[in-house]
């Protein structure tokens, strides 16, 4: 997987750690799924982040860059955001570069965008040569500008031209016009969506069927990082093989497993 790590701050706590390599890692460890890992962080908070990377297990391909950084508050299960900094974009020379080095003989990308200004098309474009990539639909609907987070689809639809999987939120889903159901989704010409419906469970949409996916029943004080280690438990899941609505109940009690072990 390839994504930015971030610096977070959850509730008035202290920073930590977050960003899609933390949460897919843990997926992929629980999984014990083969992978790689391919981010950038700031260079003073690599001797303290790094680390929790590397424990999980999977190789680690890092450059420094300037990071994004949120916070959240939760209230009764919805989340308030605010992005505190916008992290460096991905360039397409990197991806013909050191990035593709990294990602020798990798076939499946989970790409964890955390903001639109993340990977542009052109990069999506080099990534995906000889790959199937899984992108996060945070990188489309979430504009790169400090303050209060409000989405909008307001994004290059060249992007969705070298997307296989598109995962997204169900708040991300209606900022793209999609009602409860999902429908509305198909118009963007990607080949399978999936809309994560924190407690409620999931929709997989491919080839015009809709498979209706239930939550295993948790009750989580902190759900960040869940739609990171869904997306990559996902992939990992349809690599081997298993059907979408299968790697979507294997994805479903991968989540369940790590939020219940957060509570520990």
């Amino acid at each position: 997987m390839i994504g930015t790590s971030s610096v977070d701050r959850v509730d008035g706590g202290p920073a930590r750690l977050g960003g899609a390599p933390l949460y897919a890692a843990q997926a992929l460890r629980l999984l014990g799924t083969p992978a790689r890992l391919v981010t950038r962080l700031r260079r003073a908070d690599a001797e303290a982040f790094l680390p929790q990377l590397a424990r999980h297990g999977l190789p680690v391909s890092w450059r420094a860059g300037e990071t994004a950084e949120f916070s959240f508050a939760y209230r009764d299960r919805v989340r308030e955001m605010t992005v505190e900094a916008c992290g460096e974009p991905w360039y397409a020379e990197e991806a013909r570069g050191w990035i593709a080095e990294a990602l020798g003989g990798v076939r499946l990308l989970h790409v964890g965008a955390l903001l639109r200004s993340d990977f542009p098309p052109d990069t999506l474009a080099e990534l995906a040569r000889g790959r199937r990539l899984l992108l996060d639909g945070q990188g489309l609907v979430r504009p790169a500008t400090v303050g209060p987070l409000v989405l909008d689809s307001e994004f290059d639809r060249e992007a969705l031209r070298h997307v296989s999987i598109l995962k997204l939120a169900e708040e991300e889903a209606f900022a793209l016009g999609a009602d409860s159901e999902g429908e509305g989704l198909s118009e963007l010409g990607v080949p399978e969506v999936i809309v994560t419906l924190g407690p409620r469970g999931s929709l997989v949409l491919r080839d015009g069927a809709v498979c209706r996916v239930p939550a295993h029943p948790i009750e989580s004080v902190d759900p960040t990082g869940a739609g990171d280690a869904f997306a990559a438990a996902y992939l990992a899941s349809r690599g081997i093989g298993q059907s979408p609505g299968t790697a979507a109940r294997r994805a479903t009690a991968v989540v369940a497993a790590l939020l219940v072990a957060r509570q520990r």
